[in-house]
């Protein structure tokens, strides 16, 4: 089984569709904490929910388009990492992320993304690789910072939720200033 060690008791491994009922369970933990920052569609609900969203990137892995990886510590699932796009042509990526509230401040997420940037870079030949958040969400922007992506912009009132509608950044980082720390 493919699972790469983050810490002692937290690794990194594929989540797929069979993985539905854990999912949803995450989701359910962290779901109000996520909303305001993750894409509508991420936020499942239910098992069945949970399962079009793994379905959804399962397809799309396929086609050598996105990836979704969890998190999973102590054996629970508590959050994840994807390539939100990827694009082989092109040679630029996106990557994101969700975590549950009590697995924040443990440095997961940053190694689980230097993971993703470093198969970006080194296996499939990536170029740039980006990272969007909204512009008030300081926790996402601070591992965007430690993955060592640069602030290229901000693009105002791109991002709707919940009737409003925010700024957002982009971050990004280019294979030749790809360090791993």
């Amino acid at each position: 089984m493919f699972a790469i060690p983050l810490t002692e008791n937290a690794e990194l491994r594929t989540l797929d569709p069979w993985h539905a009922e854990e999912f949803a369970a995450n989701l359910d933990r962290c779901r109000e904490s996520i909303r305001p920052w993750v894409g509508a569609a991420f936020v499942a609900e239910g098992v069945d929910g949970a399962r079009a969203t793994l379905t959804r990137y399962a397809e799309a892995r396929a086609k050598d388009a996105a990836r979704l990886y969890g998190i999973w510590r102590d054996g629970t699932l508590v959050g994840g990492v994807l390539f939100v796009s990827l694009s082989v042509k092109t040679g630029v990526c996106e990557i994101g992320c969700w975590l549950e509230p009590a697995a924040e401040g443990n440095g997961l997420v940053t190694r689980a993304c230097r993971e993703l940037l470093d198969w970006a870079f080194g296996e499939r030949g990536m170029h740039r690789a980006e990272w969007h958040c909204r512009a008030d969400n300081a926790k996402s922007a601070a591992v965007a910072e430690r993955l060592g992506m640069t602030l290229e912009g901000t693009t105002r009132e791109s991002w709707p939720f919940d009737g409003a509608r925010y700024d957002s950044q982009i971050w990004g980082v280019l294979t030749s200033e790809w360090k791993k720390p």
